[in-house]
């Protein structure tokens, strides 16, 4: 990945995602109309891929392959905790491929933009001073970090590589 961050595009991102299906359940189906993402994960319940926006190098998005809105509500307890134990193998993966200093794991999303459930699974970076770490991290007001894709798909790879090793 680059170092140099990228500005965000917040109306662009606003009108790709309200356009038509939700973007997760396009990602989700493979669609081949939609950007690619590297795909870390992938079962008959969930995925798991490169976050396309990154803020740090190795951030991980988190989504069931149903669409489903509600974080706690629309889910039985089982499915949640089978995610659940997806989003604590992604970390403990994305620890032993990046050596972070920490994993920060949040749901985030809204009915305006992404309101498929997902989970941004964040590796802290040694050395980010702790004003520009927990939500600093998930910012995109000072830009991402775009995805070199040769870097993006060896990440994808080790990540992938690790997960099936647990």
């Amino acid at each position: 990945m680059a170092d140099e961050r990228t500005p965000f595009d917040l109306d662009a991102y606003t009108r790709e995602v309200q356009t038509g299906e939700c973007w997760l359940c396009r990602v989700a189906a493979h669609d081949p109309d939609y950007p690619r993402h590297y795909l870390i994960h992938e079962s008959d319940d969930a995925i798991a891929f490169l976050n396309r926006y990154p803020t740090v190098r190795g951030a991980v998005i988190v989504a069931p392959k149903t669409h489903r809105e509600a974080v706690i509500q629309d889910f039985p307890l089982q499915e949640y905790l089978t995610l659940q134990r997806l989003v604590w193998r992604v970390g403990r993966a994305l620890q032993a491929v990046l050596k972070p200093e920490r994993v920060y794991v949040a749901s985030l999303g809204s009915p305006q933009l992404t309101a498929h459930v997902h989970w941004h699974v964040v590796p802290v970076p040694p050395g980010i001073p702790p004003g520009e770490q927990q939500a600093a991290l998930l910012d995109l007001r000072s830009g991402y970090l775009p995805l070199d894709e040769a870097e993006a798909r060896v990440l994808a790879t080790d990540l992938s590589m690790m997960l099936l090793a647990m």
